[in-house]
């Protein structure tokens, strides 16, 4: 019992640790790409958390894995497509199409650096 316990916190402690992880991506991606503007960092902690379940919503949708180096091309398009909708969802993000476009490139190439198979 106390090992099942234990099993669950970490569970619990590595998913909050991608999001940390991601939300810190996020902020340096607001930093680096015009266009895309993250607030703070519980913004981007919640853009984190809007991001995976609009992932998760394309990939039981669509059958394809949206992040930005998943699937190719249509992987890509995806991703940018799920981060110009979270500014809908999230207030203090802001992005532009392009920005968008040019976000996806750099969350890929952050996640290929540091994955988290978060985006």
């Amino acid at each position: 019992m106390a090992r099942e316990i234990r099993e669950e916190n970490g569970g619990i402690l590595s998913t909050l640790l991608k999001f940390v992880i991601n939300a810190v991506v996020l902020l340096a991606v607001s930093f680096l790409v015009p266009g895309f503007v993250v607030v703070g960092f519980w913004t981007a902690f919640l853009a984190a958390i809007v991001i995976t379940l609009l992932d998760y919503l394309a990939s039981a949708v669509f059958k394809l894995d949206a992040s930005p180096f998943g699937r190719g091309l249509s992987g890509f398009v995806i991703a940018a497509i799920i981060i110009y909708a979270t500014q809908y969802l999230v207030a203090g993000v802001a992005v532009t199409f392009m920005g968008a476009i040019i976000a996806a490139l750099v969350i890929g190439l952050f996640d290929a650096i540091i994955p988290t198979n978060v985006f």
